[in-house]
């Protein structure tokens, strides 16, 4: 969410219409030369949930992070606190508080026969989930269904993140994607937080059943994130020691070492040990930036190297894995977790930093999930027709307009041009634009940028919007004015105190009453065939 302070919410001439961010949203009379009051809100000075104004800085979420990773499924129910950032001159609100409600058992990723996730199994899951914390889809407000590594390249992944996202409350969002993957289990295993600490560096590295994320933090920031295809269920045995389920890169790890392996085939532990193995030294070959143990096992890499290097100031292991090496979990599943923990916990002295323990391992994906992947807009929204909300898989275009001291239209226009033709998308597309905001808020600077806008929507205007529109500075409900004033009359939906970074898509959800806020859930989308 945004911290920028030099942003404005109302200012002369302008003028607003419909839902504004304020309960009620009531419109009022204008003309183009009345002044309103610069609105940043009122700050209580105590944290009193008996004040009268409590309500209107704080508000209060249900959320539920519905993590499908390669080896375990689970769900999170948890409540988020988020305070409206009035001390800094801002409407943003943030995540000042969070507490779990209810964790559901970790229970192993149902498959079926033909590359499918067992769909009624998983089902049952996550109702029993529901209903063990006592908890109704119609009381979620917000959260996240995580498919991660293997399960994404199930053919049927997409259709089972949009069942759960459609039936698992009214603002459930699909998340995917490796560097999303990574920076919610660093969230979520503590390691952010840890790198508050002194303004220390930190490395995480989430071991899971199909992939291996990593992530440096430092400073309360995750500065870079890489992925690795090895997890610990790309190779399962059964009791007598045949092979049951045997991944592309499980079998190709097999071949590195000259091993022939195919589905029924028997292996003996020692060969199993000599994957592990083979494993747990790619992964430290990553994080110290050297080649890998043997060549060609480039196809490893799921992103590009790891860009911020060590030393770290503490390494934090985290997902399924992390458990074996950190002495919570001893029982054996019949695939490589054991071993590639002990792997790795034998080769600890060759890690670029000394290990700590945070406590969350296996739900570290779950629960950053639970609370990084929400934003709460600020109060200076313009939302023309509120009952257009929820929107969903919103595409995100990021026109990089340069905002000088004078505005130029011409150049926004461009801009916003150049973002659309390299988007590749069509006015009739769910898309939301999304702009960074600087520089003062006065009205020629805001009149010559929404002019810009304007012009270089006007395709996606006559084709009669939704025009959707993110920003980070305060500046949405004048914007949905300026855009009235300059005769646009489809709908526009314009929220602020929004912050996307690099993610890919968003969900706009409905207009929370009391607060007159919207919740926005951040994610990418990639289902790998």
């Amino acid at each position: 969410m945004s911290d920028s302070a030099l942003t404005g919410a109302h200012l002369p001439g302008h003028h607003h219409h419909g839902h504004t961010g304020t309960p009620g949203g009531q419109d009022h009379n204008h003309g183009h030369r009345h002044d309103h009051d610069h609105d940043h809100g009122v700050t209580i000075a105590a944290d009193d949930p008996d004040h009268p104004l409590w309500e209107r800085d704080r508000i209060v979420l249900t959320s539920v992070g519905i993590d499908i990773g390669s080896a375990t499924s689970q769900v999170l129910f948890s409540r988020l606190t988020l305070r409206r950032m009035g001390r800094e001159l801002s409407s943003a609100f943030r995540v000042v508080g969070k507490e779990i409600l209810h964790e559901s058992a970790v229970a192993l990723t149902p498959y079926a026969e033909g590359r499918r996730i067992d769909e009624e199994r998983l089902t049952a899951l996550v109702d029993a989930a529901f209903l063990d914390a006592g908890v109704r889809a119609d009381e979620v407000d917000t959260g996240a269904v995580i498919l991660t590594g293997e399960a994404t390249r199930r053919h049927n992944a997409r259709a089972i993140a949009d069942l759960f996202a459609a039936r698992t409350g009214r603002f459930i969002c699909a998340t995917a994607g490796h560097g999303m993957e990574a920076t919610l289990a660093a969230h979520g295993s503590g390691a952010v937080a840890r790198s508050t600490r002194d303004h220390s560096r930190v490395l995480n590295i989430d071991i899971g059943g199909g992939t291996t994320k990593l992530s440096v933090s430092e400073s309360g920031r995750v500065l870079a994130t890489g992925a690795l295809h090895l997890g610990a269920r790309l190779i399962v045995v059964d009791g007598d020691g045949r092979i049951v389920r045997l991944e592309p890169a499980g079998r190709r790890l097999a071949k590195a070492l000259g091993l022939d392996w195919a589905l029924g085939h028997r292996v003996w532990e020692a060969e199993l040990r000599e994957v592990a193995a083979l494993m747990a030294d790619t992964v430290l070959a990553e994080v110290n930036g050297v080649p890998a143990p043997l060549d060609g096992l480039d196809w490893t890499r799921l992103t590009g190297p790891l860009a911020e290097r060590g030393p770290y100031d503490a390494v934090v292991f985290s997902g399924g894995v992390a458990e074996y090496l950190y002495g919570r979990e001893s029982r054996e599943f019949g695939d490589l977790g054991a071993l590639f923990g002990r792997a790795l916990t034998e080769r600890a002295d060759r890690l670029p930093g000394p290990v700590e323990d945070t406590g969350r391992a296996i739900r570290a994906t779950v629960l950053g999930a639970s609370q990084y992947t929400v934003q709460v807009s600020g109060n200076t929204i313009h939302i023309d027709d509120p009952g257009l909300l929820p929107l969903h898989n919103l595409r995100v275009v990021r026109p990089g307009v340069e905002l000088p001291d004078t505005v130029d239209p011409r150049s926004v226009e461009a801009a916003v041009g150049r973002a659309l033709a390299d988007s590749g998308t069509g006015p009739d597309d769910a898309v939301v634009f999304a702009f960074r905001w600087s520089g003062l808020p006065s009205f020629p600077r805001l009149d010559a940028f929404v002019e810009g806008i304007r012009r270089g929507l006007s395709e996606r205007i006559e084709a009669g919007g939704p025009l959707c529109l993110l920003f980070e500075g305060d500046i949405a409900r004048t914007v949905g004015g300026i855009l009235y004033d300059q005769g646009v009359r489809v709908p526009v939906i314009s929220v602020d105190g929004i912050a996307v970074g690099d993610l890919h898509f968003v969900d706009i959800g409905a207009v929370l009453p009391k607060s007159g806020t919207v919740p926005v859930s951040l994610k990418s989308m990639v289902f790998s065939l």
